[in-house]
């Protein structure tokens, strides 16, 4: 029945079909033969353990990459309040507070994106 269910979102020029904004499929971390099937899925554990794990972490990438596009709607969002605030200080200050918290943001989800990405693919391949 896996095999099933990955062939219906394999495709014809590789295993791995480009993401919708860069989002991950929920099998971006199984393992894969070079015939884009699942080799080894293994639910409740066994000789390899288990692949609810690679699943999650595909889920928490895509979680933490929509975190990333919000964050990077509230740096637009800031820089709006910013060209409207007309040098009024409050309108001013919230507006940058804003667009560094939304930075911060960004930056935390990037540096979590890449860690998350580098341990799907450790355990993926183990």
């Amino acid at each position: 029945m896996i095999h099933t269910l990955y062939s219906l979102f394999s495709v014809t020029n590789g295993c791995r079909p480009p993401g919708f904004f860069g989002l991950k499929p929920w099998y971006q971390y199984l393992k894969t033969e070079k015939d884009c099937t699942v080799r080894d899925f293994q639910v409740l554990g066994g000789t390899s353990g288990s692949d609810f794990l690679l699943i999650g972490l595909a889920l928490v990438d895509d979680l933490l990459r929509i975190a990333g596009f919000v964050a990077i709607g509230y740096v637009i969002y800031g820089g709006i309040l910013y060209i409207t605030s007309q040098g009024s200080p409050e309108q001013t200050g919230k507006a940058q507070n804003t667009i560094q918290n939304a930075l911060v943001g960004l930056v935390i989800t990037v540096v979590a994106v890449a860690f998350v990405g580098f341990l799907g693919a450790r355990l993926g391949d183990a």
